[in-house]
């Protein structure tokens, strides 16, 4: 696994040791960043359930402004701060461990995110949930991104889903499921 373009290109990261962490494959890592790939330039990134961190670092390398991780695993959690170190990107990250809806309603009135990663463990419903937050907290820009990555079962059928954001593009990867959404902007 590796930084594929930018600053940090061909950076090689660590994986935290064990079956806690799924980190995504570098194809489909290139098929997200295709997707948005003039979208990252001065943006504020939101990795959530970062794992090694490599969808926000790949991020910063691009350009990014900023990003901030967050997972609740300790082992994950050094994994990025010392890929942050590696990829010498460490200056624009803010890395935080915890259980994600906690660290979503302390970041309310905080931050505000352009581009949003969710990865989170798949068929467990945490898409759909971190989707709810995202919107409750107000942690979104008005033009913010957000990659989702599921299995399955991870479907976005929820009326409350459905209603705040509006699916840009959908792909397919083996099991992974790709689906880019934007916040649908109130006509009021």
């Amino acid at each position: 696994m590796r930084i594929i373009t930018g600053k940090a290109r061909g950076t090689r990261l660590q994986v935290p040791a064990g079956l806690q962490t799924r980190p995504t494959a570098e194809r489909v890592k290139e098929a997200v960043f295709s997707m948005i790939q003039f979208d990252t330039e001065g943006r504020e990134v939101l990795d959530l359930f970062a794992g090694t961190g490599q969808m926000g670092l790949e991020a910063l390398s691009r350009g990014a402004l900023h990003a901030t991780f967050v997972d609740s695993s300790p082992e994950a959690v050094a994994a990025i701060r010392k890929n942050a170190e590696k990829t010498r990107l460490l200056d624009n990250c803010t890395i935080l461990r915890g259980d994600y809806a906690e660290i979503l309603g302390r970041l309310s009135g905080r931050a505000r995110f352009d581009i949003v990663f969710l990865d989170p463990p798949y068929g467990q419903g945490l898409l759909a949930k971190s989707l709810e937050l995202l919107d409750k907290y107000g942690l979104l820009s008005p033009a913010a991104l957000i990659v989702c990555e599921g299995g399955e079962a991870d479907v976005f059928g929820q009326q409350t889903v459905c209603s705040r954001y509006e699916i840009i593009k959908t792909r397919k990867h083996g099991i992974a499921c790709i689906t880019l959404l934007r916040p649908v902007v109130s006509q009021t």
